[in-house]
């Protein structure tokens, strides 16, 4: 027998030992979600890392939604919806452990909140990320029905009582949620109050922990890598 025989005689074998082949680990498929006017690009260092500890690509889902050259613009509501909406879906329709984790950053957290709670999934969600997200409102918008006039902090926006934030506010999100904060954060400090109704503004109701970070808001998402990692292990 040819020594290149027995090498594929032994590959033909080792294939079908369980546990032994050329596939990708059985891990939990990723969405990651940036957020108002950003791009998948946002979560890169995650990206690297996820790629770097044995996720393969077809593993990791990272939808553009919304209008990138107009943040007033962008809501929770209707065609920022579907991408999103779309990866999720497909990304539990693909996992090979049947759940799937989320990560959000900023407006992508809460948007990601919307779709899991609109496609009833979160039972789906093992490990859900909140990173900067606003889920009690962003002072900058104002607080509902005296908001600021844009879609962002309207009612399906981020003003502080706004109908969506009620609408979502005490639901569950994954069955593990975690988010993480900044009492530094520029976006979601705004005024230097960081605090809604008593509790941080990036806290998720019934949350399973909390990071608290000395970043600003897009640091919380580009220097926390290892920490997301670790979280979703």
């Amino acid at each position: 027998m040819s020594i290149k025989s027995w090498s594929l005689g032994l590959l033909a074998l080792l294939l079908l030992i369980p546990g032994v082949g050329l596939h990708a680990a059985c891990v939990d498929n990723v969405v990651l979600i940036h957020g108002n006017t950003g791009s998948p690009s946002d979560f890169q260092n995650t990206y690297n890392l996820l790629r770097q500890n044995g996720y393969s690509d077809a593993q990791i889902y990272a939808p553009s939604w919304g209008n990138a050259y107009c943040a007033a613009c962008n809501d929770h509501n209707g065609s920022e919806e579907t991408p999103v909406s779309n990866a999720i879906t497909t990304a539990i329709a693909n996992s090979c452990t049947g759940l799937i984790d989320v990560i959000g950053h900023s407006m992508g957290a809460t948007l990601a909140a919307r779709e899991i709670d609109k496609l009833n999934v979160s039972s789906k969600v093992d490990v859900f990320i909140g990173i900067a997200g606003a889920f009690h409102g962003l002072w900058s918008c104002g607080t509902y029905p005296f908001n600021v006039a844009t879609s962002t902090c309207g009612a399906w926006g981020l003003s502080v009582n706004s109908p969506f934030l009620n609408g979502i506010a005490g639901h569950r999100f994954g069955v593990k949620m975690y988010s993480f904060k900044s009492w530094i954060d520029e976006i979601n400090c705004y005024g230097g109050v960081c605090t809604v109704g008593g509790v941080h503004t990036s806290s998720i109701d019934g949350e399973t922990g909390s990071n608290t970070y000395a970043y600003g808001h897009y640091g919380l998402l580009w220097y926390t890598a290892a920490d997301q990692l670790m979280l979703l292990q």
